[in-house]
């Protein structure tokens, strides 16, 4: 592939061999025009399954189009970053190990970022068509679309006013020489489900000024595996999701604090017990009580920072 390359897919992986294969392959059949040269860039997070091999593989099969990095420090976050120094591209897309694009996936994402109008794009992701929502998950809610990582804001072609899902999302690489890449405190790392790395961004994105685009047609599909259509794995990723929101803007809201916390998340809980007491239908109830986890998980890391702060008030002083 010669110079310059105008895109680079960047799929990051780890332990997902079986997935894999199907995610590349979705992306290399994409339909692009000849003129454009763009790659595929697999970073390896460590990984110690046979991802390796699965990708020397596709490489035989796409010569020229897969290219093949390894990122070992953990984490999403990472890898991404490792992704976004090692591409020579313009335009840099993401799209997660267990996805498949549609076929015009990455030109429509990608079209209207060759000028410097928009810093990104962000597409929809939706599950399967196989997918059957459960009697008790609605499919109305916010509460319910994140951890099924689903993103469809319904809205026409344009400007978008949120931040995108890391499942879709593509920007110009001059963007992250600006700001800066994906925060390593936050997104997963390994088997924990810790959020926010890809959405921080956007809003870091959009406080700097710049504007992202909506590409509904843009369309990739998630997975909906068995384990994830459990009331657990809600409640868990709700948890995570309020420890990375503390984890990216600090303790809120500022005020009165106990051990750490503050006050108001337990008057915010206790009102949500009641509402899930006294709420007969099945999928708001369910909702009040993932609102009662996500603020536990706030509750947590509100008081494991203020504990940290405290424990390094009490260590002495070093130098002058």
């Amino acid at each position: 592939m010669n110079d310059p390359i105008k895109i680079s897919v960047i799929l990051c992986t780890y332990n997902r061999s079986h997935s894999l294969r199907k995610s590349v392959v979705s992306v290399a059949v994409q339909e692009l025009p000849q003129s454009l040269e763009w790659e595929i860039l697999v970073v390896d997070n460590n990984s110690n399954d046979d991802t390796s091999q699965v990708v020397e593989e596709l490489q035989r099969q796409y010569p020229e189009r897969i290219r093949y990095f390894f990122e070992p420090k953990q984490g999403i976050s990472h890898a991404r970053n490792a992704g976004i120094a090692e591409s020579r591209a313009e335009i840099l897309a993401f799209i997660d190990d267990d996805e498949t694009a549609g076929d015009t996936w990455l030109q429509n994402l990608t079209a209207n970022l060759h000028t410097g109008e928009w810093a990104g794009a962000g597409g929809r992701v939706l599950p399967p068509s196989s997918f059957s929502r459960p009697r008790w998950l609605s499919s109305q809610s916010p509460f319910t679309q994140g951890p099924l990582a689903s993103f469809d804001p319904e809205n026409e072609a344009g400007k978008l006013t949120e931040p995108p899902f890391g499942a879709n999302m593509a920007f110009r690489k001059e963007v992250f020489e600006k700001l800066g890449g994906f925060r390593t405190d936050l997104g997963r790392s390994g088997s924990n489900l810790l959020s926010n790395e890809d959405t921080e961004f956007g809003r870091r994105i959009f406080a700097a000024g710049m504007q992202l685009r909506y590409e509904p047609d843009a369309l990739t599909y998630h997975p909906v595996e068995k384990a994830r259509l459990q009331p657990k794995y809600f409640r868990a990723w709700w948890f995570n999701k309020g420890r990375s929101d503390v984890l990216e803007l600090g303790v809120q809201p500022k005020g009165t604090r106990l051990l750490g916390v503050p006050v108001r998340l337990f008057r915010d809980a206790a009102v949500e017990a009641v509402r899930w007491a006294i709420t007969l239908d099945s999928p708001q109830r369910f909702i009040c009580s993932l609102k009662i986890w996500a603020y536990a998980g706030q509750a947590y890391e509100s008081y494991l920072q203020g504990f940290d702060s405290n424990r390094k008030g009490l260590e002495p002083k070093t130098g002058d």
